[in-house]
């Protein structure tokens, strides 16, 4: 990866592209392998690969920055395109939550309901006949809480997703859209599996060095640490078309308000200890305990080490952007920045902070290929020569 003496130098692009993660990052490649495009690519953090981020620390654990990221997909098309630049380490993601005083499987299974109600369910139809005697139906589903009452009743929401929730989102499961809980399965069998997708596995090396075979291309120039506020009177002098996949709000000067989000604080440390949990990911439920999850990274890597590097993760509502809040309001907020958006020459909008919508990374990957889709047809039926037809996108 190459990288000019300045954003704004004599060198003139085809694209340029504000955001270095997945979004950013899949389009760079697709148009300057498959279209010839000259794209330079910017981020703001010193790094690329966006919160998918990995590095090894200083005791050698290769670590999330900002997280763990647990690849999966049930799209052969985007499996198919990311192992071009990675081969993968198989691995099923497990899940535990700490529920007085024991880790039980999360999503609720059954396992989950013999553990913590001293039961013997040894059938799916025993453990859907349980459930479905502790739901308590809610005719008109509206919130969060209602999907999980309705469906498991109200001692396990309290249990399992009154409190998680509150600390994630700020705000009480009532508060908030039913979408947020209705992502989270509820099982009558044993599989304890977090997913089911077809395709469940982590880079075999790293999100990074993912990263960085997919945006090794000569036509492809790489600039960390440049904020785009700071160049963005000049952008269209840069290049011939912006592709922006930050802040939607941010882009417009928050013209109508900011759009609501939630943060993340990460404490990371090292133990010296081999393993630390039983699994990746366990959860604390309980509105007392400060943090919502711990995640020990050698779960993910397979990594063999006498250390283990684990992160405590604190919801907050300062900080970088991560979750956008999902609630009627925050939408219909968005939709004025989307027609301002839409309104835009020479701007194409993608990935989960441009398009103010929680995405997983195979959905953003998918995304990125359907938008390169469009442009690859627009310039196919135009038939004109590439830096005419990107200034007609």
């Amino acid at each position: 990866m190459s990288a000019p003496p300045g954003p704004a130098n004599d060198r003139r692009y085809d694209y340029l592209i504000v955001g270095a993660g997945f979004a950013g990052s899949v389009l760079a490649e697709r148009l300057a392998s498959q279209h010839g495009a000259r794209v330079l690519l910017i981020d703001r953090r010193p790094h690329i690969g966006g919160n998918a981020y990995d590095e090894p620390n200083e005791a050698g654990i290769l670590y999330h920055k900002y997280g763990p990221h647990i690849f999966h997909t049930n799209s052969d098309q985007v499996w198919d395109y990311l192992s071009q630049f990675t081969e993968w380490r198989p691995y099923e993601h497990r899940v535990r939550a700490m529920v007085r005083d024991q880790l039980v499987p999360i999503p609720i299974n059954r396992t989950t309901l013999n553990k913590l109600f001293d039961l013997a369910l040894q059938t799916d139809e025993q453990a859907a006949e349980y459930l479905a005697s502790r739901a308590e139906p809610v005719e008109d589903i509206k919130t969060s809480e209602d999907v999980v009452i309705n469906a498991v009743g109200r001692e396990l929401y309290e249990l399992f997703f009154q409190g998680y929730t509150r600390k994630q989102w700020g705000l009480d499961p009532s508060e908030l859209d039913k979408q947020v809980t209705s992502r989270i399965p509820t099982r009558t069998n044993t599989d304890d599996r977090y997913f089911s997708d077809t395709h469940q596995a982590m880079p075999l090396h790293g999100y990074t060095k993912m990263f960085e075979k997919m945006l090794d291309h000569p036509l492809i120039d790489v600039r960390t640490g440049v904020d785009f506020a700071e160049i963005k009177d000049q952008a269209h002098e840069i290049a011939d078309h912006i592709i922006y996949t930050g802040p939607i709000d941010e882009y417009f000067d928050f013209r109508f308000g900011k759009l609501p989000y939630r943060s993340l604080k990460f404490d990371h440390r090292t133990l010296n200890e081999e393993q630390h949990q039983p699994v990746a990911v366990v959860n604390y439920p309980d509105p007392s305990v400060p943090y919502t999850r711990i995640s020990e990274y050698k779960h993910l890597t397979g990594q063999d080490s006498p250390v283990t590097t684990i992160t405590y993760e604190y919801p907050s509502a300062e900080g970088d952007p991560y979750y956008p809040i999902p609630r009627a309001e925050n939408q219909a907020l968005y939709k004025r920045y989307e027609a301002l958006a839409d309104s835009t020459e020479g701007v194409t909008f993608v990935g989960r902070l441009a398009t103010y919508r929680y995405y997983n990374m195979d959905q953003i990957v998918g995304q990125a290929l359907a938008t390169f889709r469009r442009m690859d047809e627009r310039r196919k039926c135009l038939g004109e020569p590439l830096a005419t037809a990107v200034a007609a996108e």
